[in-house]
């Protein structure tokens, strides 16, 4: 089985994961080594603004391409730190706009550099495809739910909370449905960053000490994409303007993260599953937080655990699955299904850089 090395910036801009998977994209033979290289404050600070100047950003303006460049010197480096061989490498890029209902999706990323610089072969572009073809680009990950899950009782969710969250749903029969529910810890990254100074939501402490604004939260649950039925996609910052014009500006630190926790979860609670699972997973940087987890525990009404629970690495998953990915785009097997982004069949995607 071809021995692979997946690499994932996600919406948190956090920094880049990398993880060792041996998989022939079907099954998982062995699972290896990972790591996360955390981004500086200037590279997070530089991939923020991007994420502003995206929508009307040119792709030879030279801010976005000194980003570009070190962001892929920071993909090198994680891979160059696990110190492990493989035969493949899955690159996802860094996301900067996602707008599959005009058919297209931006994931930054010189995988063509990274290939010369590793020596290996460089699977990029899953979601392109995806889009040009009228499906949601996105989540991309449950192909690979499905294949760690195929021993656990079902119908199960698994829930990925990155800076959009998103869950897959797979039922007893195998079937595959997915979606992004809402906002993950982007939103309260942002509002974190400047009330604290710091990155993120450290322990879900701000959180747990405020309350709720549950006319905010009703209000932000009305938006459009809350009325859509899966499959459905998100950019990063699809709610900061409805955000920002709710109210919550004038809120104490405390108060809006525990609105924004709230907002969160009940976005989760809504998603539009076929039916109730036995058992939500719970994966990505979410998990962490006890505001979300607590909160989440509450409202599901059915056992909610951390990825760690059933034997997986929560924080290496997504490095993992674009690992895995990254095969089955080398082998030629689809990468995303009618159930999972709305694509009319079955979609292959991706492209191979060969060194």
């Amino acid at each position: 089985m071809p021995r692979t090395i997946g690499l994932m910036s996600g919406t948190s801009l956090d920094g880049v994961d990398a993880a060792w998977l041996d998989t022939d994209g079907v099954t998982v033979a062995a699972f290896g080594p990972s790591l996360t290289i955390p981004y500086d404050a200037t590279m997070r600070a530089d991939l923020r603004h991007i994420l502003d100047l995206a929508p009307s950003l040119a792709e030879d303006d030279s801010r976005l391409l000194d980003v570009v460049a070190r962001l892929t010197d920071y993909h090198a480096r994680a891979v160059e730190a696990l110190g492990v061989p493989a035969d493949l490498v899955g690159f996802h890029g860094q996301t900067i706009l996602h707008q599959p209902d005009r058919r297209r999706t931006w994931q930054i990323g010189d995988a063509a550099e990274l290939s010369r610089r590793l020596g290996l072969p460089v699977a990029h572009g899953f979601r392109l495809d995806d889009v040009a073809a009228g499906g949601q680009g996105a989540p991309l990950a449950p192909v690979y739910h499905q294949a760690l899950a195929h021993g656990l009782p079902k119908p199960l969710a698994i829930l990925n909370i990155g800076g959009v969250a998103n869950v897959t749903w797979i039922g007893a029969d195998g079937t595959l449905i997915a979606c992004d529910t809402g906002p993950g810890n982007a939103l309260l990254d942002d509002w974190a960053l400047r009330h604290t100074g710091r990155p993120c939501d450290y322990d879900g402490a701000l959180a747990q000490a405020g309350r709720p604004d549950e006319a905010i939260v009703a209000a932000l649950l009305d938006l459009p994409f809350f009325h859509r039925p899966a499959p459905k996609s998100l950019d990063r910052l699809d709610f900061a303007r409805a955000v920002a014009s709710s109210g919550i500006e004038s809120m104490s630190g405390a108060d809006g993260a525990a609105t924004l926790v709230r907002f969160t979860i009940e976005a989760i609670v809504a998603a539009p599953l076929p039916s109730p699972p036995l058992r939500w997973i719970v994966c990505g940087g979410g998990r962490h937080n006890p505001a979300l987890m607590d909160g989440l525990q509450r409202r599901l009404g059915r056992p909610v655990d951390a990825a760690e629970i059933v034997g997986w690495d929560g924080d290496a998953l997504e490095a993992q699955c674009f690992a895995y990915l990254a095969v089955r785009v080398q082998a030629g097997l689809p990468l995303s299904y009618p159930g999972t982004t709305g694509v009319p069949t079955a979609m292959r995607g991706g492209r191979i850089a060969a060194p």
